[in-house]
C-alpha cells in the first residue's frame, strides 16, 4: 500500500484516533470528563448537579469500579470524582492524579450536594449532558457519540461551543446504517484485505509511537491482574486449572487485565474502539504469543496493527454500544492477530475471523463488571479455536446460521446484528438491571 495513499492516511489516524489511554471503565470516566469541564467552564463548585444519560451510559457506569475513589461506583461518583479532581485536559486519564484529600472530598461532595440522575433519549446511543449550578452560575457540558466528542458547552446560558450532532430516530444511528461519528477519519475505508496490505507494508515509524503504549500500558495491568485480588479473579482461575501453554497464558493474561480494570485498578490502559477491556483483549494475547514464538519486535507492531484494525472494522458496523458484546469483536481479532504473527495470508485470516465469529456473536453485553473478564476469555479462545480450525482443513460455511459467503458479507451480517436486531435486547437488559437495583 503506498504510504501518500488516501486509505493508508486514514489507517494510520484510525489507529491514532482510537489506540488512546485511558484510566478506568470509559463510560464513567467519559462521565468524569464532562462533569470536570462543567466544573472548569462554571469556575466555581457546584452547589447542584444535573446529570442527563443514555441508557447504554447507565448500563456500562452502574456495576463498575471508578478508579482512585476508594472503591466507589455509579453515574454520581463518577461526576464527583470529575467535579472535585478531574482536570478536563487528561481527557480519559481525566482521574489519574488524585489525592488522598480529593478523594475525601468526593465523598463529602456526594454526603452534601444534591445530585439528579436521569435517563434521556436523544436519538445517541452515546449521550452525557451534565448541568452544574452554583448560586446564580451556571455550566452545561454535552458528550455525543464517542467518549471525548465535547459536542456542546454553555456557560449562565451563553453557547460557547456547539457542534450538530445528527440525530435519528433510534439509538444506534440511521435504519439499516453504522452510526456516523463526527469529526474521525472513515471507518468505512477498512476491509480484511487493505488491512493486511497495509500491516504488510506501513512504515513502522508511523504506527510505533501508538504500539509501544499500548504494549506497556496493557501488559502492565494485565500482570496487576494476576498478581492482585481484583473482580472473580478469572485470569489466576483460568492458569491454575487449565495449564501454562501459551495458549491458556494469552488466554488468561487477557482476562486478568479486565479484572484488574474492572474492579477499579488504577493503572491506564490504551483502548480500542472506545474500550479498554476490547483494547486489553486485541492486544495482550497477540503480545503473549509474540513472546513464545520470539518472533521479531517488527513482526509483532505489524501483527497488532491487524488485530487492532479488524477489532475496529468489526466494531464500526455495530456503534460503540451495543447489547452485542464488544469483546467478541476483540476477541476475534486477537486470533487473527495471533494468526498473522505466524505467517498466515489472507485466506487463513478470513477463515480463522469468520469461524471465531461463528461461535461467539450470541455472546451479550450487560454492562461494565467483572464477568467482563469471562467473556473476553470466551472470545480469546474462539479467535485462536477459529485459527486452528483453519489449520486442520476446517471451516463454518455460507448457511451456517449467520454465517455467509465472504469475510466482509459475514462481518456485515454481524453488524446487523448488534446494531439493529439485538435493540431490543438492548432495552430488555438495560430494563432488567434497574430492576435489580
Amino acid at each position: 500500500m503506498e504510504r501518500n495513499s488516501n486509505v493508508y492516511q486514514a489507517y494510520v489516524r484510525i489507529l491514532q484516533e482510537e489506540l488512546i489511554p485511558a484510566m478506568g471503565c470509559t463510560e464513567p470516566i467519559a462521565i468524569a470528563y464532562a462533569a470536570a469541564k462543567a466544573r472548569e467552564v462554571l469556575e466555581a463548585m457546584p452547589d447542584r448537579v444535573e446529570i442527563g444519560v443514555s441508557s447504554n451510559i447507565i448500563k456500562n457506569v452502574k456495576s463498575v469500579v471508578v478508579p482512585n475513589t476508594d472503591g466507589l461506583k455509579g453515574i454520581e461518583a463518577a461526576a464527583a470524582a470529575g467535579i472535585v479532581a478531574g482536570q478536563a485536559d487528561k481527557a480519559l486519564e481525566v482521574i489519574s492524579s488524585v489525592t488522598s484529600e480529593q478523594k475525601a472530598g468526593m465523598h463529602r461532595f456526594l454526603e452534601s450536594t444534591p445530585i439528579q440522575v436521569e435517563a434521556v433519549d436523544n436519538g445517541q446511543i452515546f449521550d452525557i449532558l451534565v448541568r452544574l449550578t452554583a448560586g446564580e452560575k451556571t455550566a452545561f457540558v454535552r458528550i455525543a457519540q464517542y467518549h471525548t466528542n465535547i459536542v456542546h458547552i454553555e456557560k449562565d446560558g451563553q453557547v460557547l461551543l456547539d457542534i450538530p450532532v445528527e440525530e435519528s430516530g433510534t439509538a444506534c444511528g440511521h435504519e439499516g446504517s453504522a452510526p456516523t461519528e463526527e469529526g474521525l477519519a472513515g471507518r468505512d475505508l477498512l476491509t480484511i484485505a487493505d488491512i493486511l496490505d497495509f500491516a504488510d507494508s506501513c512504515e513502522l515509524d508511523d504506527i510505533r509511537p501508538v504500539l509501544d503504549t499500548q504494549i506497556q500500558y496493557n501488559t502492565q495491568i494485565s500482570e496487576e491482574g494476576l498478581l492482585g485480588d481484583y473482580g472473580a479473579n478469572i485470569g489466576s482461575t483460568m492458569l491454575k486449572f487449565y495449564g501454562d501453554d501459551v495458549r491458556n497464558r494469552a488466554i488468561a493474561k487477557a482476562a486478568a487485565g479486565s479484572d484488574a480494570r474492572m474492579s477499579g485498578c488504577e493503572l491506564p490502559v490504551v483502548i480500542n474502539s472506545g474500550s479498554g477491556n476490547q483494547g486489553i483483549t486485541v492486544s495482550v494475547p497477540v503480545i503473549e504469543y509474540a513472546k513464545a514464538l520470539a518472533v521479531p519486535k517488527d513482526r509483532l507492531y505489524r501483527a497488532l496493527a491487524v488485530s487492532n484494525l479488524i477489532a475496529i472494522h468489526e466494531k464500526s458496523g455495530i456503534g460503540r454500544l451495543s447489547a452485542y458484546c464488544g469483546a467478541v469483536s476483540a476477541g476475534c481479532a486477537a486470533g487473527c492477530g495471533i494468526a498473522y504473527l505466524q505467517g498466515a495470508d489472507y485466506k487463513a485470516i478470513a477463515h480463522t475471523l469468520v469461524n471465531a465469529l461463528a461461535i461467539v456473536s450470541g455472546i451479550i453485553c450487560d454492562g461494565a463488571k467483572p464477568s467482563c473478564a469471562a467473556k473476553i476469555a470466551s472470545s480469546v479462545e474462539a479467535g485462536i479455536m477459529g485459527y486452528h480450525m483453519y489449520l486442520n482443513g476446517q471451516q463454518f460455511r455460507a448457511g451456517d446460521g449467520i454465517v455467509t459467503k465472504g469475510v466482509e458479507n459475514t462481518i456485515r451480517n454481524v453488524s446487523q446484528l448488534g446494531r439493529e436486531g439485538m435493540r431490543e435486547t438492548d432495552k430488555e437488559i438495560v430494563k432488567i438491571m434497574l430492576q435489580g437495583q
